[in-house]
């Protein structure tokens, strides 16, 4: 029997699950630095095929065994970019940063494939942790990194109080879609 989660591990961001609808029925979706697995456990539950990936094998074997969900223990941060030659229609990062990867994590997304990152800001080292900077974006960071091929669907950066008191940014964007977005 598996120990009981906080509901803040099991429960999915709002902003996820506001945009994910965005991304192609049935879709590939990476959940990068998936933690728990409570993005990838939801998108699976919609139809969308998961990969999670993440270096803590325990969290991860919390998913074995989910219909549509693959999981794929690796260090995100040093040694080879398991992704190689791989493509998505959607990556969900949320509460996690590591700038060095954050250019390969972009080139994942096929053509029309939808971005949806959350995370920490600067500022939040006033609530906690993270506070370390290095782990922390930078005023319009997001929308900085997708100026170009992107389309920008939303964009926020401030404190916020739930789940809990935070400074955050976060952004859905596509990739190479001009246009008109039809929001949810």
């Amino acid at each position: 029997m598996h120990e009981q989660l906080h509901p803040s591990a099991v429960t999915p961001s709002a902003w996820v699950t506001r945009f994910a609808p965005l991304i192609a029925a049935g879709g590939e979706v990476l959940d990068f630095a998936c933690g728990s697995g409570r993005h990838a456990r939801w998108l699976a539950q919609r139809g969308y095929r998961v990969e999670a990936v993440d270096r803590d094998g325990i969290a991860l074997q919390l998913l074995h065994g989910l219909p549509k969900v693959h999981t794929l223990e690796a260090d995100l941060e040093a040694g080879a970019w398991p992704y190689g030659g791989r493509s998505f229609d959607g990556l969900v990062v949320t509460n996690y940063l590591f700038r060095p990867r954050f250019e390969p994590l972009l080139d994942l997304l096929r053509p029309g494939g939808v971005l949806i990152y959350e995370t920490f800001m600067l500022g939040n080292e006033r609530f906690g942790k993270p506070s370390n900077p290095e782990f922390l974006l930078r005023p319009n960071e997001l929308l900085q990194r997708l100026a170009g091929n992107w389309t920008i669907a939303a964009f926020e950066q401030g404190e916020v109080q739930q789940p809990r008191p935070a400074v955050i940014q976060r952004i859905c964007a596509v990739r190479g879609q001009p246009g008109t977005l039809v929001l949810p």
